[in-house]
């Protein structure tokens, strides 16, 4: 009799997730600040249809918004997080430890990671190596890792400019930070005598990656538009964020030169432009049947028309994949495949 009490107690519980997940009729999107700006305009045109509603976007971080999407299932959880990195094992324990166990993964397109600053100042021509230098917690100072000693760019290479390092990039709650970490942190200390030193590999990919925390670098937050008046009132200052962001603030700024290559759409796509990544959006399958319209939307994000290299995302600066990677993702987001 205990164990038949537990099952209808158990059946209770998941009969009222899923009336709590059907009693909401729009679409609840949470999640990367890079992502935002596409999901907004894929939620606007899935909104004209007039057979859904608009879809809610809220701009949380990648980080952020994949804690509010793997928090639970049912109506007030999310049913869609976007983010500019993939999601992490342990995110997904977590997710499955709130019952969130059958998600897909919607890989939508590429984001170039650029720095920038205003146009009224020259132009930045950097390395992932000076960025390293300029930005790590320690580097080495006559064979020993200290703490950054370095103010000026000119400190950090004696080609740079005797100006004050002072960096505005995103929280550690955003995927744009993480990428930043891989593509240029983690590349800048290849090759450092001190790092290579390390043989803990985990206390060596902390020495990579921390960032200082001095004042050189500045957490601006997920808000993108305030990094670019704080660019405005500052003409030094660099500031860290996609280049789709960049290209909708082309008249005030302009992206520093990376090894060599400026950050344009064709460098990005040709791949000779290395800092740039992958976004994605996460859709929690046990919502679908239950919040209507999803199926829908994730048709309209993946489509040709959307996400197409004549699509209106990539109007907005979001680099398109190819034609045949295209359709394997349509194919995959179509049928809902988990990817647990």
């Amino acid at each position: 009799m205990k164990r038949i009490s537990l099952a209808l107690a158990a059946t209770g519980i998941v009969i009222l997730t899923a009336g709590a997940a059907e009693a909401r009729d729009q679409l609840h999107i949470v999640g990367s600040s890079t992502v935002y700006p596409f999901s907004t305009a894929v939620a606007e045109e899935f909104g004209k249809s007039g057979k859904f509603k608009t879809p809610i976007v809220e701009s949380t971080g990648t980080g952020g918004g994949i804690k509010l999407f793997c928090a639970g299932v049912g109506e007030d959880s999310p049913d869609i997080a976007n983010a500019s990195r993939k999601i992490k094992d342990s995110e997904i324990e977590t997710c499955k430890a709130n019952g969130v166990t059958a998600i897909t993964e919607v890989p939508i397109g590429y984001d170039g990671i650029v720095l920038a600053n205003s146009k009224s100042h020259a132009r930045f021509e950097l390395t992932v190596k000076d960025l390293w230098l300029g930005l790590a917690k320690e580097v080495p100072v006559n064979g020993a890792l200290v703490a950054n000693p370095y103010k000026t760019w000119k400190d950090v290479n004696p080609a740079l400019p005797a100006e004050k390092i002072e960096v505005l990039g995103p929280p550690p709650t955003s995927g744009t930070r993480d990428a930043f970490v891989e593509l240029v942190m983690d590349k800048g200390c290849k090759g450092v005598p001190e790092i290579d030193a390390i043989k803990d590999e985990k206390a060596k990919k902390g020495a990579c990656g921390s960032i200082r925390e001095d004042g050189a670098y500045i957490d601006a937050g997920e808000n993108d538009n305030l990094i670019v008046q704080k660019l405005e009132a500052n003409p030094a200052a660099v500031g860290i964020f996609g280049y789709s962001f960049l290209e909708q603030n082309e008249d005030k700024l302009q992206g520093s030169i990376m090894d060599g290559v400026e950050p344009t759409f064709e460098n990005i796509v040709d791949g000779k432009y290395e800092v740039s990544r992958t976004l994605y959006f996460y859709v929690k399958n046990q919502h679908e049947g239950q919040v209507p319209g999803i199926r829908e939307f994730i048709a309209e994000f993946t489509s040709d028309k959307a996400a197409g290299e004549e699509g209106y995302l990539a109007d907005k600066g979001m680099i398109p994949f190819p034609a045949d990677m295209l359709k394997k993702v349509q194919q995959s987001a179509a049928s809902l495949t988990p990817m647990m």
